[in-house]
């Protein structure tokens, strides 16, 4: 167990100077008639309310009540260590600093209540991600139903021959349809090892037979 404890100088050099300012912190307190137990809790009162602060600051940086809060601890704790350096008669403390020894507890106890109540700031939520082509179905118009003309009988049977196809009959597929029915053959393929037919592709997109085979068409 104790190979695993590791000395940090980090960890050290932290743990002495909180100390020398928890000592300085106290001499001050002390030497402004706060005595006793009372003289030890202003070196707690001040630290924690800097820490506060500061866990306050890592999750909202634009806090602007944190940054007042964590400079009125940090002046408080720095003041106290600068006065005990023998630029402050300890014996013979001014009135003002009494005064400000003796308010302190309830400026503390304001700060840390407005820190601890404050609400956070809201997590962005990301924005969502634009819609590709491959993602979008496009609606084909289905004709289904054509417009029925007048029907004009011809004067004479003609032999019948087979009807080239022309421009008109082509139906126009969309390059998107084409792409997401690119995915759809080739997932047939890997799964059965054989070609997507006219009849599959339109069960698996609800479209025309003529649009299918169009569109079977440009796959082969």
């Amino acid at each position: 167990m104790f190979r695993s404890i590791r000395i940090d100088a980090v960890l050290i050099q932290a743990v002495i100077a909180g100390a020398l300012s928890f000592a300085h912190l106290h001499d001050l307190a002390e030497a402004a008639g706060q005595s006793g137990w009372k003289a030890w809790a202003y070196p707690v009162s001040v630290d924690l309310l800097l820490v506060a602060a500061w866990r306050r600051l890592r999750g909202a940086r634009r806090d602007r009540s944190a940054w007042t809060w964590f400079v009125i601890a940090l002046v408080a704790s720095l003041g106290a260590n600068v006065a005990t350096a023998g630029l402050l008669d300890l014996a013979n403390v001014p009135a003002w600093l009494r005064i400000l020894v003796a308010g302190w507890p309830a400026l503390a106890f304001l700060g840390g209540t407005l820190l601890v109540h404050q609400p956070t700031e809201p997590t962005p939520t990301p924005a969502p991600a634009p819609a590709t082509a491959a993602d979008v179905v496009p609606v084909v118009d289905r004709p289904d139903v054509a417009d029925e003309g007048p029907e004009i009988a011809p004067a004479e049977p003609v032999p019948a021959l087979p009807e080239a196809p022309t421009p008109a009959s082509v139906p126009v597929v969309p390059p998107a349809l084409v792409d997401h029915a690119r995915k759809v053959a080739t997932e047939h393929r890997t799964r059965t090892g054989t070609d997507i037919d006219t009849a599959t592709l339109r069960a698996r997109l609800g479209i025309p037979e003529d649009l299918a085979g169009a569109i079977v068409a440009q796959l082969a």
